[in-house]
């Protein structure tokens, strides 16, 4: 049986993985709603409305209204027909967003460049498409879109017209400035752009090792759940089975003297006496274990987790501290028998000969620490244990498959429980890794 439910947890691991994959080729597109730029783009055709217009009539300062009211109203037309085209909840597509955003930023450059160019106060606003783009678009289409961004901007440099300013006045910056400025705004740019990719990357792998989590737990709970489905089933079958078995009799009685049905109808009988027997055994067991299922004490939940693992060739010792008849009886939890497996499953696969599960135990708290004589934790990993798609614990055990997703997941496992994990190096490193999983012992026990 432990056998067999570690196989399911195994197979449950590898869907996972196998529909992360899945998630992360579906989101790789990075699409989001039309309905979302539209509304950006209304934004910025309100500001550079109001802009213009204060520029003008409130410092009244010259400026080119009639080009840049055209450049506003191509913008405001373009969204008008993105609004009349499209349903709200349309998604854009890499191509199409390069596109959208390709445009803004044209739109943008050409508004700054009637304005006085790189002069402009507001000529750091050429970098929002890019941070846009970066932040929700693969990354070959926001590096088209920064090159362009690039070039834009130095053609900004070389604008012919003046500053907006007092009459009279002509306010025109030294190349030396000029190019300060250049660089301010494309190191602004690029600084940016890799932040905004970086915190946008992590928090979509974050979303989908979460997923992945989430589809653990219902595989893990739904393992659990099959002793009462097998009970309902019986239940369920137990009517007409007996209705079966009944007609069989009569038909039996009927046809006693008729050797063409005489044998088919003894044969019929018999495999619904053997289908009744099947659905006893099923009853039976369900009620036996439903107890177990549910509540079990702290050894022996740990020694269901190290079961399925003791036939790799390492020795498991599971060593308890505290006093045995004050041993706190834990509820089934599904999450915190896949979590404590897959850590001790992580130890197999490292230690050099043994692991050792030491439990403790008082009235305040249970602690569960797990040790295994192998490598350690090298420093570069130790500090980043337990995010998701990290690299080996040590490339010397090339068998031991990675750290990152599977120990992620057990990790967020094991804290939705309420435990705190602390993973460090034993005797100060080198000797072995050690990982101490802590709960307050109330939580533990209700559950």
């Amino acid at each position: 049986m432990n056998q067999m439910q570690s196989n399911v947890s195994r197979q449950g691991e590898e869907d996972g993985h196998s529909s992360l994959r899945h998630a992360q080729f579906g989101s790789s597109s990075r699409r989001f709603r039309l309905q979302t730029l539209v509304r950006l783009r209304w934004l910025a055709v309100a500001g550079q409305t109001v802009t213009v217009l204060a520029v003008s009539f409130v410092l009244d300062f010259p400026l080119p209204l009639t080009q840049a009211g055209v450049l506003i109203a191509a913008l405001a037309v373009g969204n008008i027909m993105l609004s009349l085209w499209f349903p709200p909840a349309q998604r854009l597509g890499p191509k199409a967003a390069l596109a959208l955003l390709s445009f803004d930023l044209l739109q943008m450059a050409g508004l700054l460049f009637i304005t006085g160019g790189l002069a402009n106060p507001f000529a750091p606003l050429i970098c929002v498409p890019v941070i846009i783009s970066f932040a929700s678009q693969p990354l070959r289409h926001s590096l088209a879109l920064i090159i362009l961004a690039l070039a834009c901007t130095t053609a900004l440099a070389f604008s012919p017209f003046d500053l907006p300013w007092y009459p009279g006045q002509a306010l025109r910056l030294q190349p030396v400035m000029q190019l300060g400025i250049w660089c301010a705004i494309a190191s602004m740019m690029c600084f940016a752009a890799f932040y905004a990719y970086q915190v946008s990357n992590e928090a979509r792998l974050l979303s989908d090792a979460l997923a992945a989590t989430e589809l653990v737990l219902e595989r893990e709970k739904h393992l659990s759940q099959l002793d009462g489905l097998a009970a309902a089933a019986a239940h369920e079958l137990g009517t007409p089975l007996a209705t079966i078995s009944v007609i069989a009799k009569e038909m039996e009685r009927e046809f006693g003297n008729d050797e063409r049905l005489r044998e088919d109808v003894q044969l019929l009988r018999s495999q619904s006496e053997r289908c009744r027997d099947i659905l006893k055994r099923l009853t039976s067991l369900s009620a036996a274990s439903e107890e177990h299922m549910r509540r079990l004490p702290l050894s022996s939940m740990i020694e269901e987790v190290a079961a399925p693992h003791r036939e790799f060739g390492i020795e498991i010792t599971l060593a308890q501290k505290g006093d045995p008849a004050k041993e706190p009886v834990c509820y089934r939890n599904a999450g915190v028998l896949y979590g404590l497996g897959n850590l001790v499953e992580n130890a197999v696969d490292y230690a050099k000969s043994q692991v050792t599960v030491t439990t403790e135990h008082n009235s305040e708290r249970v602690v569960v620490i797990i040790e295994d004589d192998g490598a350690g934790y090298s420093a570069d990993i130790l500090y980043r244990i337990g995010e998701p798609y990290m690299t080996r614990r040590n490339k010397e055990h090339e068998r031991a498959g990675g750290l990152g997703l599977g120990l992620f997941i057990a990790k967020t496992l094991l804290e939705r429980s309420g435990a705190r994990l602390r993973f460090e190096n034993r005797d100060g490193g080198g000797a072995g890794a050690r990982i101490r999983i802590e709960w307050p012992r109330s939580m533990l026990e209700e559950g």
